[in-house]
């Protein structure tokens, strides 16, 4: 058979036509598509695929489901990086594409998983004193009761005292004020030690096996800059950048200035240095128990660095997750996401009516963007209160969540919206007299609180599969434009959810819906029943159309179709 004849052509899915891997998860299989011309009758088409340091190839057979174009999937079991090619056979001479492509699989908790974010210090009972691992330990069976199977912990570092910054961001600060997490570093050490505020590196252990026993991962939170106090201050000034008179510079994103925090210099003259050390970071942390990481502002580092340290990483563990934190322009999330990143803050926040949220999912899960880019919603940050949160409250509070729960598999809330905590500093998205300057000490139960609703939201994922998976969602008609309705079917076809959502906060509005029943086996003249999970009301219903009216007090409906037989 001659080569020249043999076209390799069409190659389905690829990033940036191969340039950069495909992501996905081990539970389920990767389906890979080629288009072939030059074959003939007895022909056969193979797909060869091997874990990355892997020597021999597996082999399976493709089959055609139209002329010329073949299709095959791998499986595995196993995190990291596999290679895939094509070889076709005749008359046993083997013609093999001179190309090899890549795909990475991740662990399912890439793609589904529910985050808390929990501020350490802010976890006690006593006021005016920091929290300890002891008490995050005792708040474990509260974020576990609320369907949390994640807790994204912030900075957890020792805290710089120079120019550190007082309550709401001032820079006076009173001896007793705490200072910002994210001033990393004081005598005690930096990026590898532990507040002693919280305990010793013993007591973290003890927390990590303590939330590994109610079924939660931690998440730490990596931010490379430094406090005044910081050992490599003194250890490496080379690594950061100074100002004429040879002093360190301290971090600015004007109007802002961080007096209390320096930025390290990624292409200083000795950078590798500075690279190794930061690797070592991530590296110590995965010994210490750490598999998931939150990586702040990772958009102001080169992502040369971001695509050679996760290679790294995930070197050391091929399961290792890594979330972008980085509220940037789209081309820069999407290269950091192409790179290596496991997955991705996003503009969720930003996204308010039926028309951006329809526009901007279809982008995550419909186009390329699918293949290697996992959206993470989050309902807010320490530094994101949306201005819907603040004006509208508690039923903006329960429709947000909703729409994040349910739009993406993974998400996650900041500590304090299940209180529907919703003061800010006026004219900006800060939360007013913020833990991020001071000790907080929360009312957890206090009136007013969504809680019963959070735990009714996770209990429903966890126990409908259509809700586990990131790329099968679906829009379906409603007549008014202020309810939003979509749904998401299983892979194996068992499970379908239907969800509608008022999206104003402030309304009640009404919607003639157009059920997609065909998904439930169901026809137009058959009678069936409606379950609505958040109530858990069921009744009977028949036809295409429902209508439903959804208030701002009782945003949203998440339900089943059930054929009756």
């Amino acid at each position: 058979m001659d080569k020249k004849k043999i076209t390799f052509t069409d190659i389905a899915p690829l990033v940036d036509e191969g340039q950069y891997y495909c992501k996905w998860e081990t539970d389920l299989p990767f389906k890979i598509y080629v288009t072939i011309i030059g074959l003939n009758d007895n022909s056969k088409v193979f797909l060869n695929f091997r874990r990355k340091e892997e020597k021999g190839w597996q082999q399976t057979i493709m089959s055609s489901f139209e002329p010329d174009r073949f299709e095959a999937a791998i499986k595995t079991e196993q995190t990291g990086l596999y290679e895939y090619t094509f070889t076709v056979e005749k008359n046993n001479t083997n013609i093999t594409h001179d190309r090899i492509y890549e795909v990475y699989f991740d662990r399912p908790r890439a793609r589904f998983a529910a985050w808390y974010e929990m501020w350490p210090r802010s976890q006690g009972t006593v006021e005016g004193k920091s929290a300890t691992f002891d008490d995050m330990i005792k708040r474990l069976p509260y974020v576990h009761d609320l369907g949390f199977d994640t807790i994204y912990l912030a900075p957890i570092y020792p805290v710089g005292r120079t120019n550190k910054k007082g309550p709401n961001n001032s820079l006076q600060a009173g001896p007793n004020d705490p200072g910002s997490l994210y001033s990393i570093g004081n005598e005690y050490g930096g990026h590898t030690a532990v507040n002693p505020d919280f305990g010793t590196m013993e007591d973290f252990h003890r927390f990590i096996k303590k939330a590994a026993n109610f079924g939660i991962e931690l998440v730490l939170d990596i931010v490379f800059t430094c406090s005044p106090d910081h050992p490599w201050l003194k250890q490496h000034p080379e690594w950061f950048y100074h100002n004429p008179d040879g002093s360190i510079k301290y971090a600015e994103n004007p109007p802002k200035k961080y007096e209390d925090v320096h930025p390290l210099n990624f292409e200083c003259e000795n950078y590798r240095e500075l690279w190794n050390e930061l690797r070592d970071i991530f590296l110590f942390w995965i010994d210490q128990g750490i598999r998931t990481f939150r990586v702040d502002n990772p958009h102001t580092k080169p992502v040369k660095f971001w695509e050679w340290v996760i290679g790294e990483i995930h070197e050391k563990d091929s399961g290792a997750i890594l979330l972008a934190e980085a509220f940037t322009e789209p081309k820069m999330m999407k290269l950091l996401a192409k790179v290596g990143f496991t997955q991705s803050y996003t503009y969720f926040t930003w996204r308010y009516n039926k028309h951006d949220f329809t526009e901007y999912l279809t982008e995550l899960t419909k186009t390329d963007m699918q293949y290697y880019f996992r959206g993470n919603f989050f309902t807010n940050t320490p530094d994101i209160l949306m201005p819907l949160l603040q004006e509208a409250g508690r039923p903006a509070f329960m429709q947000r969540i909703v729409l994040a729960a349910t739009l993406s598999s993974v998400y996650g809330m900041y500590n304090g919206y299940e209180l529907c905590e919703n003061r800010a500093v006026p004219g900006t998205e800060e939360y007013l007299n913020s833990e991020k300057y001071e000790y907080k000490v929360w009312d957890w139960d206090r009136p007013g609180n969504i809680k019963y609703y959070i735990k009714k939201l996770n209990q429903i994922r966890k126990e409908n599969t259509a809700l586990h998976f990131y790329r099968n969602l679906s829009f379906y008609n409603s007549s008014d434009d202020n309810i939003s309705f979509y749904g998401k079917t299983s892979y194996d076809k068992d499970n379908t959810i239907l969800i509608a959502v008022n999206m104003d906060a402030y309304n009640e509005h009404q919607s003639v819906l157009q059920l997609p029943i065909e998904k439930f086996g169901i026809h137009e003249d058959e009678e069936y029943s409606i379950e609505e999970l958040l109530s858990g009301k069921t009744f009977t219903h028949k036809g295409k159309e429902l209508s439903i009216t959804l208030s701002n007090e009782d945003p949203a409906w998440i339900f089943i179709l059930h054929k009756k037989y």
